[in-house]
């Protein structure tokens, strides 16, 4: 058995002459000296598409025979194939190869082969096949578990997995709010071969709801939360559920009318205490999300939620976008909520 280029295997031998009669023929080769090749069952029909997930095997069989006694055909690509890719191929009267291939890279890749009649310059047409290669995604994130990871160094985040992909966003290792470690989110994983990893983030921009791309290496430790925080902003009531069940409520203010509080898909990203300013209580948690108008978090345009120095106030439509609670409740909030802990407003 010999190796060549993509590990291209052959073996010389006729082995399958006795099933000639048996193969159906697909496709008529053009006539050199009267004797034509044509492939047969169960050779895939020409411009076969295949699409596989990174990880999966492709496969089939390639036959071809000539339709006059005593030729040797043999079976080839025409051109470089993919690395990775295994043909064990046999010539003979009936010739066989056998293609298997795991892709090591997403992407989309060409496949040829021909068969030819051994001396002679008589070959049936060229077949050519379509691979679509899938990046492996896997979700990380859900109701009841959700991870995040701290960002190491400066990095562009992608619209899509990949380098070349259109440049989102920016991010960097502090807060521009409150200076603490920035942290994203961590929704999705995908591989995109050789170890190529990428993960799918909630990003701190607007539009609110962002997210987008970066790469694994990027990032450090991913940790993992089973907190959820649910903010109803029209019965002014804040839930934290630990796997699923209601662990803590309280009563809550939200931004007014024309300052509202952005609704849709977060995560709290910092915790910070001993503010020296009373209004906002003993213990404050800022999050990713962003208010169109402005808001009284420190920096501008982020939400924070925190205690208040006027509980009276409290239930309703009061603060300039920031999620206000009494300040025994912060506390109690912050013995039972991780940062990185998802939070939903609706």
């Amino acid at each position: 058995m010999n190796r060549v280029g993509s590990r291209v295997a052959t073996v010389a031998p006729a082995a399958f002459a006795a099933a000639a009669a048996a193969l159906l023929f697909l496709v008529p080769a053009a006539r050199g000296d009267g004797t034509a090749v044509n492939w047969g069952s169960p050779t895939p029909a020409d411009q076969t598409k295949f699409r596989v997930t990174l990880g999966e095997e492709v496969r089939f069989t390639l036959t071809a025979a000539a339709d006059a006694p005593g030729g040797i055909v043999h079976i080839a690509p025409p051109g470089a194939l993919p690395s990775g890719v295994y043909l064990n191929a046999s010539d003979g009267a009936i010739a066989r190869a056998i293609f298997s291939w795991e892709p090591e890279r997403a992407g989309d890749y060409t496949l040829a082969f021909t068969a030819s009649l051994v001396g002679t310059p008589t070959t049936a047409p060229t077949l050519t096949y379509s691979v679509h290669v899938d990046i492996a995604t896997s979700e990380l994130t859900s109701d009841k578990v959700a991870r995040w990871a701290p960002v190491l160094r400066t990095i562009a985040v992608r619209a899509e997995p990949r380098t070349s992909a259109r440049k989102v966003a920016t991010l960097r290792t502090r807060t521009t709010d409150t200076g603490t470690q920035e942290i994203v989110l961590v929704l999705s994983r995908a591989d995109a071969g050789r170890a190529r990893i990428w993960y799918r983030v909630r990003l701190p921009i607007l539009p609110n709801n962002s997210m987008g791309w970066v790469r694994a290496q990027d990032l450090g430790h991913l940790y993992k939360v089973n907190t959820h925080l649910y903010v109803d902003t029209k019965r002014f009531r804040l839930t934290l559920e630990r796997n699923g069940k209601a662990v803590f409520t309280s009563i809550v203010g939200i931004g007014r009318r024309i300052w509202p509080t952005p609704r849709g898909e977060f995560y709290i990203r910092s915790k910070m205490t001993n503010f020296d300013d009373p209004f906002y209580g003993p213990l404050a948690f800022g999050t990713n999300a962003r208010s169109e108008t402005l808001t009284d978090w420190p920096g501008g345009g982020f939400i924070g939620v925190h205690g208040t120095n006027r509980p009276q106030i409290l239930p309703g439509r009061v603060s300039h976008g920031c999620i206000r609670m009494p300040n025994a409740r912060i506390l109690e909030l912050a013995r039972l909520m991780p940062v990185g802990t998802p939070l939903t407003v609706s």
